[in-house]
C-alpha cells in the first residue's frame, strides 16, 4: 500500500510541476508570429548547415582581435536584422555616391558605404566633399532564396521599361557589372557584360554571395577571400573569416523561410486583398512569383507571394536622395517585397520606419508618400473610404 501511495503521490508531483511549468514558460509563437526558422524540405546535412550559418549570423560579434574595422558600422550581421527582421534608425546605413549613374566616383574614399564607426586610435569615415548621400534601413532577411531562384526571365517579362502596355508603370531591371567571384545561377542573362541586380534599395547586387561579401565588408570591415581588401587601406589582406563561414552564412540567407500570412481566411484581409489590386497596388507589388530550377531542391520551382516584381521604378521627386547605384536613377527604387510587413514592428522597436530610409512611421504614409509610378495608386487610395482604407491596411499588416 505504501508504494502505491508513493506512485501516486510521484505522479501528482509530476503533474504538479508540469501545470506550473506551463504557466511559467512561455508558449512558443507560432510560425507565423515570426520571420526566423528554415524552409521546408532540407536534408540532414542543409541542417546543420542553416544552423552553422546561423551562429554565424546571430552569434559571432567581432571585435579589434578578431578583425573588426578598423572601420565599421555594425560588430555583428543579427545586430542590424534583429529576428531577422527590419532594421530601425539606430541602424540605418549611409551610402554615397553622386547623382548620375556612370559608375561610383567616391569607391577610393571609402564608397559606397560609410563606415560611421571605428576602433580604438581610428576616426569614423566623413562623407567626402561633393558626395550625393542616402539612407538605407536595413531589410528583413526572410524569404531570400525564393527571391534568388526567380529566374532572370521571369524578371524580364515583368519589366516594360517604355511602357509599352501604356499603365503608367514602367519597372525595369538595373543591369549591374559582377565580381569575379560569382558563380551564375542557371539561365542568367547578359546584356553588354552586364547581368540583372535584383538585391538591395536598387537592385544593385546580383546574388546572397555578393550580398554576404559586401556586408561582411562595408558593414564590420572584415575581409574575406571574396572581397580581399581592406575597407580602410584599400590593400589587399589576410581573410578575416574563413570561406566556409561564409557559405554557411550565405546558405543560412537562402533557405530561411518566407513569412507566413496571418488571417488569411478573413473576410476583411480578403476584401483588403482585393482593394489593393483594384487601386494599382499589384502591378509592381506582384502577388505571385515562381522559382526555376535551383541549386537547393527544396526551393525549386516554386509558387510564393512575396509582392514584388524585383524592378525599378521612377518613384517621384519626393523620394528622390540624389544617389545612384549601378544604372539605376536617384528617383528609382526597386520594389520591396511586402511580405512579413507585418512583424516589421517587432524588430523596429514597436512601430513602423518604412521606405527605403525609414521615413514612413505608418503604413498609411508609405502609401501616400508614393509618387512617379506609384502615384496613381496613391490617389486611389486617398479617395477610398475610411473604412475601405482600414480594410486595404488590415490586409497589409497580415501579410
Amino acid at each position: 500500500m505504501a508504494k502505491k501511495w508513493m506512485v501516486i503521490s510521484s505522479l501528482i508531483t509530476i503533474i504538479l510541476i508540469a501545470l506550473a511549468c506551463e504557466k511559467i514558460l512561455p508558449k512558443a509563437p507560432a510560425d507565423d508570429e515570426i520571420l526566423d526558422g528554415p524552409i521546408e524540405g532540407l536534408t540532414g546535412e542543409q541542417h546543420q548547415m542553416f544552423i552553422r550559418g546561423d551562429i554565424a549570423f546571430n552569434d559571432d560579434v567581432f571585435t579589434a582581435a578578431t578583425g573588426l574595422g578598423p572601420l565599421f558600422v555594425s560588430t555583428s550581421c543579427g545586430s542590424c536584422h534583429a529576428g531577422d527582421g527590419k532594421g530601425h534608425p539606430f541602424t540605418t546605413l549611409t551610402r554615397f555616391g553622386q547623382v548620375d549613374s556612370t559608375g561610383n566616383h567616391f569607391l577610393h574614399l571609402g564608397g559606397p558605404q560609410l563606415q560611421n564607426r571605428a576602433v580604438p586610435s581610428f576616426m569614423p569615415e566623413q562623407l567626402p566633399v561633393g558626395a550625393t548621400s542616402s539612407k538605407f534601413t536595413p531589410p528583413a532577411n526572410t524569404g531570400l532564396g525564393f527571391l534568388d531562384a526567380v529566374s532572370d526571365n521571369t524578371i524580364l517579362s515583368m519589366a516594360d521599361e517604355h511602357d509599352a502596355d501604356g499603365d503608367g508603370i514602367s519597372g525595369r531591371v538595373n543591369w549591374i557589372t559582377l565580381p569575379e567571384y560569382i558563380s551564375y545561377r542557371s539561365g542568367t542573362v547578359e546584356q553588354n557584360n552586364k547581368y540583372i541586380g535584383r538585391f538591395g534599395k536598387k537592385a544593385a547586387v546580383y546574388d546572397l554571395m555578393q550580398q554576404t561579401a559586401n556586408a561582411y565588408n562595408q558593414d564590420m570591415g572584415i575581409v574575406s577571400t571574396y572581397e580581399p581588401y581592406d575597407s580602410y587601406t584599400h590593400e589587399e589582406i589576410d581573410p578575416e573569416v574563413s570561406n566556409q563561414k561564409v557559405l554557411d552564412l550565405v546558405f543560412y540567407l537562402r533557405t530561411l523561410k518566407a513569412p507566413v500570412q496571418r488571417s488569411q481566411n478573413d473576410p476583411e484581409v480578403i476584401s483588403g486583398k482585393q482593394l489593393f489590386t483594384t487601386i494599382g497596388c499589384a502591378r509592381c507589388h506582384t502577388p505571385e512569383l515562381k522559382t526555376g530550377p535551383y541549386s537547393i531542391t527544396a526551393l525549386a520551382n516554386k509558387t510564393f507571394n512575396p509582392y514584388t516584381d524585383l524592378l525599378l521604378h521612377d518613384m517621384g521627386s519626393g523620394l528622390n536622395d540624389g544617389y545612384t547605384e549601378g544604372s539605376a536613377l536617384p528617383e528609382e527604387w526597386r520594389t520591396p517585397p511586402l511580405w512579413g510587413l507585418g512583424l516589421s514592428k517587432n524588430s523596429q522597436g514597436g512601430q513602423y520606419f518604412l521606405l527605403h530610409d525609414g521615413r514612413a512611421t505608418s503604413i498609411e504614409q508609405a502609401i501616400t508618400l508614393h509618387g512617379g509610378e506609384g502615384q496613381a495608386s496613391n490617389s486611389n487610395f486617398q479617395k477610398l473610404s475610411a473604412t475601405d482604407k482600414a480594410l486595404l491596411i488590415k490586409f497589409l499588416e497580415s501579410l
